[in-house]
């Protein structure tokens, strides 16, 4: 019954569905790392968030990758990966809206 109610209301499937909070917070280099893998058909999403204050206002930017992991935790680590790899870099030009 738990599990059709999920379905109804959105929560259930394999279709991408997101945990519902992130992995603790990782800093690095003055910024913030949140990992926020979600299950998918293939395995665990590698993506997450990148924050930093800047000048009194919190920036942020979320990130994916085609990579995928077949358990939550390694695409936990994963992810704070990827995201130190992008802080180092782009730094804060990671902020910058992509030009068309």
């Amino acid at each position: 019954m738990l599990g059709f109610l999920k379905n109804v209301l959105g929560g259930g499937g394999d279709g991408g569905e997101r945990e519902p909070e992130g992995a603790e917070p990782v800093e690095h280099e003055g910024f913030t790392i949140i990992a926020t893998p979600r299950k998918a058909s293939g395995g665990w999403s590698t993506e997450g968030r990148i924050r930093k204050d800047i000048d009194g206002e919190t920036k942020e930017a979320h990130f994916i990758r085609a990579d995928t992991s077949t358990s939550r935790e390694a695409a936990i680590s994963l992810s704070v990966s990827k995201a130190r790899k992008i802080i180092d870099e782009q730094g804060e030009r990671v902020f910058r809206a992509p030009r068309a």
